[in-house]
């Protein structure tokens, strides 16, 4: 039986196909492994107000891997933060939806694509909400390419220093970034150990798993003082066989014959 964040993920992962293709853009293997991320997010976790977008009690959600954002405005768009039928103008000049994350969307938080700065971004943000007595909490999904980038390791041991249990890290660990395999290009294991040497609280899961993210991702702050940091084992491209663990659908579109297979594959029509 489907649960209904395993019928948003689908819905997740063949929005972000047509955008992909009608637009002509790329990275849609990196949204379509981060798709039961935000499906679980979206469909069972956040406090968030679609209709008052800034809303002062909502949770903030900052995608630091930008680039992936096809998938991140569907899932704002099947939520309601604005009409589904501004998905078909992702990609197109002067649009709303720019193939990289922009803070104009309603319930986008901050423009990002630039990787490395969305983790620094939600330390402060979750600051504030300390300061502020705030009871919102801040997500942060990062790409596991995007920790090459030392500006993240500031932020990781920002956060610890300051408390921030508000906080929580979502690493979507592909294990394939733009040049290549992970372990290839830049080691980054053993990642959860680096994270707890900075004093941060960390789980590891199956990212396709919606029952081990809802328990995880249900339960934070994990210890209290801590920021916690998810570590999400994902599959580049995951629902589409032929896309699944290829470097090239970091950066190819489908094409129509590659669409309708995609589509075909996750029981979706076009």
């Amino acid at each position: 039986m489907t649960s209904g964040t395993q019928a948003l993920a689908t819905s997740i992962r063949a929005n972000t196909l047509r955008m992909v293709n009608r637009a002509r853009t790329s990275h849609v293997g990196g949204g379509l492994s981060m798709a039961d991320l935000l499906a679980v997010l979206y469909g069972e976790i956040l406090r968030v107000f679609p209709g008052t977008p800034l809303h002062p009690e909502r949770d903030r959600v900052i995608l630091s891997k930008g680039h992936a954002c096809a998938a991140f405005y569907s899932a704002l768009a099947i939520k309601g933060f604005f009409p589904m039928e501004e998905l078909e103008q992702f990609g197109r000049d002067a649009a709303r939806l720019m193939s990289h994350t922009s803070h104009k969307v309603p319930g986008v938080e901050v423009s990002t694509g630039s990787l490395g700065h969305g983790l620094g971004i939600g330390c402060g943000k979750a600051l504030a909400a300390k300061r502020q007595n705030g009871r919102w909490r801040v997500y942060v999904i990062l790409s596991d390419g995007e920790l090459d980038e030392g500006s993240n390791w500031e932020a990781i041991l920002f956060a610890p220093q300051h408390r921030l249990d508000n906080l929580v890290a979502i690493v979507d660990f592909n294990k394939i970034q733009s040049f290549g395999v992970v372990s290839e290009v830049l080691e980054l294991q053993p990642l959860a150990e680096k994270f707890r040497a900075f004093r941060w609280s960390v789980r590891e899961v199956d990212g396709h798993d919606h029952g081990a993210l809802k328990q995880a991702l249900g339960a934070t702050p994990w210890e209290p003082g801590k920021p916690s940091c998810l570590i999400a084992h994902t599959i580049k491209g995951k629902g589409v066989g032929f896309m699944e663990n290829q470097l090239l659908w970091h950066y190819r579109p489908p094409d129509a014959e590659q669409l309708g297979n995609a589509l075909a594959q996750l029981g979706c029509d076009r």
